[in-house]
């Protein structure tokens, strides 16, 4: 059956049934192994009376009669016992173009049989032969045999080699198994048209050498030099076991090439452990954030969420959304997805549906500010686990909506929280941000308000001898989320810049949205009630650095082909975000990428008459809410927006 074929792995791809395939007719197939017999009849003839010649000088007329006779009267029998062979070893049943090492093994055991017959045949009916008729004669049968099978791969090998010379001049990083897998099938698949031309490993002692009859022409820091020398086109960056440091270094030297460059994936993403073309994709911006993959116990999240009833608020949000796709690959009893905006609740649910179909969905319609809708929804479907994703998160927006903010963050996350102690939820887990610690804006002051209502009914429910235990994990930015820079700084490339930049020096803390939520799943499987989750988000990146790799990963040059712009910090932004306030200290947890903040003494009872207060300040509209709001979070410092914090 047609394929692909590794040269050189003896694997038996070439091999097919008797019958042709499947875009094969079984006339053309019958067709083809007759052309081939008689071609190896003819072969066969002339490689045994080539015999003769050789043993006699190549001069035809010193070759005695006696052996003109024997060759003739031994050839009928030859040629039937040659193509018997080949038949029985099913060497008449193979696409040519796929023929291997495997076909060429078979072919050496067919002439070796066929040489041994022979000679016994001569000998009992007494037909004298030279030794060197066998020899000779079965040498140049098993090469011309041989060639007339491997003819058709080599002219096909060389058309394509020629077809390569106007295809794309392509570099590899990496002269290991990753590299040398690519290379072999890159060569076998001209469709790809891409021609392997050097490739580049730090290792010393392969430089100078060839991998697959590639030159390995230095190490990294000769990438720049190799693609002006070779002219390069495009860059494979082939080594999968490479560090996140390491890859961030050599892709950023690749950067300065102005060459487009394709990885292909970590071994941790590599779940079947080959490396191939179509596992190839272009460089994106989180394999320059040079931070190592996150890995959590999968076993123990899934152990957590296998058979409960779940509800993600805000499910059809980034985070939200995601946390349902990883929830739903966990077998969890019943999966209902909460959100006030339809379209997004409507997408995630056909995605669920359609790559989940045993799946028990429910998605439901409604605001986390409805406090009959809330308890409908927890008194009718109980669950067991709560994820709370739904809020208001956009700084700019809810520095001029600052009333907004109280409502949907600090008192829906209330009532959820009360609701899902009043039915028996045995975890609920918020969704809070890196903007909650020292807050200059009202998003982050109502996030640190989430905070402690987290913390106060987690006290509450322990009073009551309630089973539900209540936390919050707390991460920055994650990149691809909903009106997250990213997204924005791709849109503005796209129309041709100018790409807006707030302040050359502002940093944030960034993580891919799968690993956010991974790690939000395994804090829930350590919560005990009470805790603040902080996520390692590694080393903060600058955003004027990401805006420039973002450019230079579309093909264009900063400040050359898109200008960047600086605008100034916006109202309640900072230039720095911290991951803990001053009064908090880190306990570790069983994950080095999850810490435990430890929580701030407060006055439960005077806490929740704040938040009554709260409530009926931001229904009113209030001019005073952030002054208020300061009064309960001391950390919240609104003159400090558009200053370092």
């Amino acid at each position: 059956m047609p394929g692909y074929d590794t040269e050189g792995s003896g694997a038996a791809i070439s091999e097919t049934s008797a019958k042709p395939g499947f875009d094969e007719t079984e006339a053309s197939w019958y067709m083809r192994a007759v052309l081939i017999m008689v071609l190896d009849v003819i072969v066969v003839a002339a490689s045994f009376f080539f015999s003769l010649l050789v043993r006699f000088d190549f001069m035809f007329s010193r070759i005695p009669d006696w052996c003109i006779s024997g060759y003739l009267s031994l050839m009928p029998f030859t040629i039937l016992l040659v193509l018997g062979t080949l038949w029985a070893m099913r060497l008449y049943h193979s696409i040519w173009k796929f023929a291997s090492l495997h076909e060429l093994l078979r072919l050496i055991g067919a002439w070796a049989i066929d040489v041994a017959v022979l000679a016994i045949f001569a000998y009992v009916t007494g037909t004298n032969m030279p030794d060197a008729y066998w020899v000779v004669g079965g040498l140049f049968g098993l090469i011309s045999t041989a060639g007339v099978r491997f003819s058709y791969r080599l002219a096909r090998l060389l058309r394509h080699e020629l077809s390569r010379t106007a295809a794309k001049r392509t570099l590899i990083i990496g002269a290991g198994e990753g590299g040398r897998a690519l290379i072999r099938e890159i060569r076998m698949n001209p469709q790809l048209n891409l021609r392997i031309v050097c490739a580049i490993d730090d290792n010393r002692g392969k430089r100078g050498r060839y991998i697959d009859g590639v030159p390995i022409v230095g190490g990294r820091d000769d990438i720049p030099t190799a693609c002006e020398a070779y002219g390069i086109e495009q860059i494979i960056f082939a080594i999968p076991s490479c560090s996140a440091a390491e890859r961030r270094a050599i892709l950023e030297i690749c950067q300065q090439t102005g060459v487009e460059v394709q990885v292909i994936p970590g071994i941790y993403q590599l779940v079947d452990g080959k490396v191939t073309v179509s596992s190839l994709r272009k460089v994106r911006l989180e394999d320059l954030l040079g931070r190592e993959p996150i890995v959590v116990d999968a076993e123990e999240v899934r152990g957590f969420i296998e058979g409960r009833v779940v509800l993600v608020t805000g499910g059809g949000g980034s985070i939200g959304s995601e946390l349902c796709r990883q929830i739903a690959k966990d077998n969890p009893k019943q999966l209902i997805i909460f959100d006030i905006y339809e379209n997004n609740a409507y997408a995630i649910q056909q995605e669920l549906k359609h790559d989940y179909p045993e799946l028990n969905l429910v998605t439901l319609i409604g605001s986390v500010r409805n406090t009959k809708r809330i308890r409908n929804v927890f008194e009718t479907y109980r669950p067991e686990l709560v994820f709370h994703a739904a809020a208001h998160k956009h700084v700019p927006l809810m520095e001029d909506s600052p009333c907004e903010a109280i409502k949907n963050n600090v008192i829906g996350t209330y009532k959820c929280a009360q609701a899902a102690l009043d039915f028996g939820t045995r975890r609920f887990v918020l969704i809070s941000t890196d903007k909650a610690v020292n807050p200059t804006n009202i998003m982050g002051a109502s996030k640190r308000l989430c905070e402690m209502v987290v913390q106060m009914m987690d006290r509450r429910a322990d009073a009551l001898s309630k089973q539900t235990d209540y936390v919050a994990v707390r991460f920055g930015n994650v990149l691809g989320s909903n009106g997250s820079v990213v997204p924005l700084f791709e849109k503005q490339i796209a129309e041709g810049g100018p790409v807006t930049v707030t302040h050359p020096d502002i940093t944030r803390y960034f993580m891919t949205i799968p690993e956010a939520v991974s790690l939000v799943l395994q804090s829930a499987c350590y919560a005990r009630g009470g805790e603040i989750f902080v996520l390692d988000m590694g080393e903060p990146v600058k955003i004027d650095d990401m805006a420039r790799n973002l450019i230079r990963l579309a093909g264009y040059e900063p400040d050359v082909d898109i200008k960047i712009v600086y605008t100034g910090l916006r109202p309640g932004e900072k230039l720095y975000e911290e991951r803990l306030m001053d009064e908090e200290g880190l306990k570790r947890t069983e994950n080095d990428m999850i810490s435990i903040a430890e929580p701030i003494p407060m006055d439960d009872a005077a806490f929740e008459g704040q938040l009554i207060r709260l409530d009926e300040l931001s229904i009113a509209e209030s001019p005073r809410i952030r002054e208020v709001v300061s009064e309960i979070v001391p950390t919240y410092h609104p003159e400090k927006g558009g200053q370092a914090a």
